[in-house]
């Protein structure tokens, strides 16, 4: 398979986002690899699974980022500092 430009890669602020959620009693498996749109993060938290993508503050989502949460039909969010994934999780679960 043909890895494209945003395939595999992180952005500078996934490390500091995982510490947070994983400080505050969150299970976090990265899935950036997954490549194809698929969010960066795989969250559990109170019984809840949520996908989350990170993204640097004043960056948006690329195209296929794009049309994979247009299509999914499941809980994902867009974080962009630890005390934002923080929230997100508290609201969803």
């Amino acid at each position: 398979m043909k890895r494209d430009k945003y395939t595999c890669k992180t952005d500078a602020n996934q490390s500091d986002i995982v510490k947070a959620l994983r400080k505050h009693g969150c299970s976090v498996t990265p899935t950036h690899m997954v490549g194809g749109g698929y969010p960066d993060l795989s969250v559990g938290y109170k019984g809840k699974n949520i996908l989350l993508e990170v993204k640097m503050i004043g960056k948006g989502l690329n195209a296929r980022e794009q049309a994979w949460f247009s299509t999914w039909q499941g809980q994902a969010a867009i974080a962009y500092t630890p005390d934002e994934a923080i929230q997100i999780m508290e609201a969803l679960c």
